[in-house]
């Protein structure tokens, strides 16, 4: 059997791995010995193929596949839809209170409570969002 022949096999063998595993690397590694194969059927030496698929395989371990893990994976960091409000300022446009209140929050309105059941808080004062529940936000006067 011809050696390219025998890296496009292994390099199919590792593809195939890489789709069952998801590990970013076995499908890396097949792409090694798919430069091998390449290199094997332009009549390279058996040596010079192994040396081929060493290079190939730990640039593409060591420097693509840490690039790919990192776009892959999302930040726990992000936040979106109302968790994304939690922590913004807010502009109280109708007095917030324990009962109830309006707030303008990134040019949205917003219901709004008062975080501290014992505040009331004037409208045209700073706010910070402690917390959405539902469709009301809990706020607290900025210092």
């Amino acid at each position: 059997m011809d050696p390219w022949l025998i890296w496009l096999i292994a390099a199919a063998v590792l593809g195939a791995a890489e789709i069952a595993t998801l590990t970013a690397a076995l499908g890396l590694l097949g792409g090694a010995a798919l430069v091998t194969a390449v290199s094997a059927g332009l009549g390279l030496p058996l040596p010079w193929q192994f040396l081929v698929f060493a290079v190939a395989s730990t640039v593409g371990v060591v420097f693509v596949r840490p690039a790919a893990l990192r776009r892959l994976s999302s930040s726990p960091d992000e936040r979106f839809g109302v968790d994304a409000l939690v922590g913004a300022g807010a502009l109280v446009t109708s007095e917030v209170s324990a009962l109830g209140g309006r707030v303008r929050i990134g040019g949205e309105e917003w219901t709004a409570r008062a975080y501290d059941e014992t505040l009331v808080i004037p409208p045209g004062a700073t706010v910070d969002v402690i917390e959405i529940k539902g469709t009301t936000a809990l706020v607290y006067p900025r210092e």
